[in-house]
C-alpha cells in the first residue's frame, strides 16, 4: 500500500485547512438562532434572499480582483460540467430536500435523519484516492452522532402524540439531505482543483433556483422590521455565506474525515446558543450530548494532534 505519511509541512497545512473548514461548523451553529429571528419569511424565499447576499459579496470580490488582473479574474468560471452539477446540486438540493422533509415529517425526526451526513462523509471519504479509514474515524463519528441525537431529542419530543406522523416522502427527503451533503462534500474533494471562488457562482445559481421555487409554491412575505432584515443579512454573510467557502477549502485541503466528525459540534453549539438566549433548557441530556460530541470529535481528529 502507498505510504501516506505526511511531511511536517504537509501536516501543518492539513491542520490549518481543517481548522479553516471547522469555521463552517461554528457558523452553521448560528443557523437556528438567526433563522428563528426572520419572522414569517417562507423557506424558499429565505433561501433565495440569503444565497443572493452571499453571491453579492462574492461578486464584489471578483470585481476587486478584476481591477488587478483584468478579465483573467473570471477565468475560474470555466469548469467542466460535473463541477457545476456537484456545486449547484449540493447547495440547492440539500435545502430543497430539507424543506420538503420538514413539510412532511416532524422537525425532530427530520433533523435526526438529515444529520447522518457527517457520518456518511467519514465513511464515503474512504473511497477517495489516497484516503484511508481507521477505526478512530468511524468510532468518533458514531459517538458524535449519538451526541447529536441526544441534543436534537432534547429540543423537543420526537414521539409527541400531538404531532402528525411523518410520511415516507418526509423521511425519504431527510435521508436525501444526508446523502446530498455528504456526496457534495466528498466529491468537492475529488474535484479539488476547482477554486473556492467558484462557490460564489454556486450561491448565485442557488439563489435563482430558490426564487423560482418560491414564486412557484409560496406567497411572498417581507421581513416585518429591522431586526428581521438584520437576521437575514447575518444568515447571508455567515451560515449561508462564508460557511460554504471555508467548508469548500477545508474539505479540499484538510482532513475530511476529521471535519466530518467535528461537524457534530454544530448542533452542540447551536443548542448552547439557544440555551443562552432562553430558547432552550439545559438538561442532563444536553450535558451528555455535549460530552459525546466533544469526545467523538477529539477521537476522530487524533491524527491532527498525534505525531506520526
Amino acid at each position: 500500500m502507498t505510504d501516506t505519511t505526511l511531511s511536517p509541512h504537509s501536516q501543518s497545512a492539513t491542520r490549518r485547512a481543517t481548522l479553516i473548514g471547522a469555521i463552517a461548523v461554528l457558523l452553521w451553529a448560528t443557523l437556528a438562532l438567526f433563522t428563528s429571528s426572520t419572522g414569517a419569511v417562507p423557506p424558499f424565499q429565505l433561501m433565495a434572499m440569503t444565497f443572493a447576499i452571499a453571491f453579492l459579496f462574492a461578486f464584489l470580490k471578483w470585481l476587486r480582483d478584476a481591477l488587478t488582473v483584468g478579465r483573467g479574474a473570471f477565468a475560474f468560471l470555466k469548469q467542466a460540467w460535473p463541477v457545476w452539477a456537484i456545486g449547484i446540486g449540493g447547495l440547492f438540493l440539500y435545502h430543497f430536500f430539507y424543506f420538503v422533509a420538514l413539510d412532511h415529517a416532524p422537525a425532530v425526526e427530520a433533523s435526526l435523519i438529515a444529520y447522518l451526513w457527517p457520518l456518511l462523509i467519514v465513511l464515503f471519504s474512504a473511497l477517495l484516492p489516497g484516503e484511508r479509514l481507521y477505526w478512530q474515524h468511524v468510532a468518533g463519528a458514531v459517538i458524535g452522532m449519538g451526541g447529536a441525537v441526544l441534543l436534537i431529542l432534547a429540543r423537543g419530543p420526537g414521539g409527541d402524540a400531538s404531532q402528525p406522523a411523518g410520511d415516507i416522502v418526509g423521511y425519504g427527503a431527510a435521508l436525501a439531505c444526508a446523502f446530498t451533503w455528504s456526496t457534495y462534500s466528498v466529491l468537492s474533494r475529488r474535484f479539488g482543483s476547482a477554486p473556492t471562488d467558484l462557490v460564489g457562482a454556486f450561491c448565485g445559481v442557488t439563489a435563482l433556483l430558490g426564487f423560482i421555487s418560491h414564486f412557484a409554491v409560496e406567497t411572498t412575505v417581507w421581513p416585518a422590521d429591522l431586526w428581521e432584515w438584520l437576521a437575514i443579512v447575518a444568515l447571508g454573510l455567515g451560515p449561508v455565506g462564508a460557511a460554504f467557502f471555508v467548508w469548500d477549502y477545508g474539505v479540499k485541503k484538510g482532513d475530511i474525515k476529521a471535519l466530518g466528525a467535528i461537524s457534530y459540534a454544530s448542533p452542540l453549539i447551536s443548542t448552547l446558543l439557544l440555551i443562552a438566549t432562553g430558547k432552550a433548557n439545559a438538561t442532563m441530556a444536553v450535558l451528555l450530548g455535549c460530552l459525546a460530541i466533544v469526545g467523538g470529535a477529539v477521537l476522530a481528529a487524533r491524527d491532527l494532534y498525534m505525531k506520526k
